[in-house]
């Protein structure tokens, strides 16, 4: 509250008394001021605490009819009240990692994986949101990045045998497993084509039954090539094929007959 006062005018005799009294009124009303300026303050402080603590409070209460319905296996329901509790909490990890577990449970796996990666996100020291983050990978085939979660998961909380035992076994069986496979496949693809290659035949064109065959090929062209033959047309109109062999060189008389091809 600011400090009121009148202002003097040029000229006027004002007493050393009342002005003292007046100063001293002033400095009062300062105080004043100053001291609702710190109750505002502390009081919007107040107010703040208060409706945090109503959000934590709804958000728990969420949580926990949320964690009811699941338990239940009515999964749908419990993502209503967790949605419901991220709008109050947004970044409670908790909720996340939880939302994750059901998407897994409805077969919904890529919301899942993103859930975790959200809850991991907020809370990267939380063994159990890597767990599931894991485990939600596996669910998408994803081994490779599903054994580095858990390796994380394990490293948070070494003390944790169901990572070790079950989740980290299992995903380096399933790794083991699709290296085996992959190795398979690149062998079978090796034989196939060298079955290829061996399919064609290695011809040895100077063995002694192709050039018997390349002979004989020889022969019939020379016994063809032997014989001529001509097509004869004579004045008339009458067409004659003749055969002209080399010791018969003699031909029909060309002023009775026209010779064509």
């Amino acid at each position: 509250m600011a400090s009121f006062g009148w202002k003097r005018r040029i000229g006027e005799k004002v007493s050393k008394a009342i002005s003292q009294q007046f100063e001293a009124e002033a400095a009062d009303d300062k105080d004043l001021g100053d001291d609702d300026d710190a109750n505002w303050v502390l009081a919007a402080k107040r107010r703040k605490e208060v409706l945090l603590e109503d959000c934590l409070r709804k958000s728990k209460e969420l949580k926990d009819e949320g964690a009811n319905l699941a338990e239940n296996r009515r999964y749908r329901e419990a993502l209503v009240k967790w949605d419901e509790a991220l709008q109050l909490t947004p970044e409670d990890a908790t909720l996340y990692e939880m939302k994750s577990q059901v998407l897994m449970s409805l077969h919904e796996m890529f919301p899942a994986v993103h859930a975790a990666e959200m809850a991991v996100q907020r809370n990267p020291r939380s063994w159990d949101a890597w767990q599931t983050l894991g485990r939600a990978q596996l669910g998408l085939g994803e081994i490779a990045l599903a054994v580095r979660s858990f390796q994380v998961s394990l490293h948070t909380f070494p003390m944790n045998p169901e990572v070790w035992k079950e989740d980290l076994s299992w995903a380096r069986k399933l790794q083991e497993q699709q290296k085996a496979t992959k190795t398979e496949s690149v062998q079978v693809l090796a034989k196939g084509e060298e079955l290829v290659q061996e399919s064609i035949p290695d011809y040895d064109f100077e063995s002694d039954e192709i050039v018997a065959v390349c002979a004989a090929i020889a022969e019939k062209e020379k016994a063809l090539s032997a014989a001529k033959t001509m097509v004869i047309v004579s004045a008339s109109g009458t067409v004659e094929t003749v055969t002209e062999q080399d010791n018969c060189p003699a031909t029909p008389d060309e002023t009775l007959f026209i010779r064509a091809r």
